[in-house]
């Protein structure tokens, strides 16, 4: 039998409630919102503090795609153990400090925000769970492991809980999760939570991102719109030149909002190419 689920005491779907509004707030450029957000994540994820050790046990098993199932039940395994090890009433006292800081600083709202990956944050919170009996932790140890092991570029499952997607049709977020790019996507998300990964993974992504662009940029110039056009060549090199400036630089929301504008603009240049 499966425990009662009370997503607040989900350490990782907290964490990505705040990194959604966090997303949302840069869209709509509400700085305060953004800057309070991001204390919060600073405040209560830091390297050092038993939330963001108990966060890495989740997104080891979340962020995981497209693994061999031996490797996932390995890394389950793994999770597990180190799970056990952190105290669990230290825990319940910094979530209990961090659903108040969101309820006082931000708004309760925050988490009815739609995280994609919901219902496989619950399945692992209660796979963690002593409470769970034995049957039900192989169960949920199964939806675990598939869906590490699937690849990358396979539908999310459209299963999520009722309550979730009604209170997410009213969020800003809502209008933008379809107008956005995945690349968009991506690289809001990485940046938010930078502020606790000190930025690896966004230094990562923005190596082959910055790069991916500059080559669809330098293809551009054959497009048939753009080749005879003086003016539109001059302001493609302009761009690459700014990109080609960003290679060694600290990533901050100039940078950001500058990246989002060419990322839709390379999305539009190819879907022109594409429908001619």
């Amino acid at each position: 039998m499966k425990i009662k689920y009370n997503k607040k005491r989900n350490t990782a779907f907290v964490y990505e409630a705040l990194i959604r509004e966090g997303t949302s707030a840069i869209l709509q450029g509400d700085h305060d919102r953004k800057s309070t957000v991001v204390k919060l994540i600073k405040k209560h994820f830091g390297p050092n503090s038993i939330l963001y050790k108990d966060l890495q046990c989740y997104q080891s098993l979340y962020e995981s795609q497209n693994l061999p199932k031996e490797q996932c039940a390995k890394i389950i395994r793994e999770a597990r153990l180190q799970k056990r090890i952190l105290d669990p009433h230290g825990i319940f006292l910094r979530q209990t400090d961090l659903i108040k800081d969101v309820n006082k600083e931000i708004e309760p709202s925050v988490f009815n925000n739609f995280v994609p990956n919901y219902k496989s944050l619950a399945n692992i919170y209660q796979m963690f769970s002593h409470q769970t009996d034995p049957k039900s932790t192989v169960i949920l140890e199964e939806l675990v492991i598939e869906h590490m092991s699937r690849v990358e570029d396979e539908e999310p499952s459209q299963e999520i809980d009722s309550m979730v997607v009604e209170s997410f049709i009213s969020k800003f977020n809502t209008k933008y999760d379809e107008k956005l790019l995945s690349e968009q996507k991506t690289l809001l998300n990485l940046y938010i939570s930078s502020f606790v990964d000190n930025s690896l993974e966004l230094k990562m992504f923005l190596n082959e991102e910055l790069c991916r662009l500059k080559n669809e940029l330098n293809k551009s110039k054959d497009n048939e719109h753009i080749a005879p056009d003086d003016q539109m060549l001059t302001k493609t090199a302009q761009i690459i030149e700014k990109l080609e400036s960003y290679k060694n630089a600290q990533a901050d929301q100039n940078m950001l909002l500058t990246i989002l504008k060419v990322q839709q603009l390379v999305g539009e240049i190819n879907n022109d190419a594409n429908s001619n």
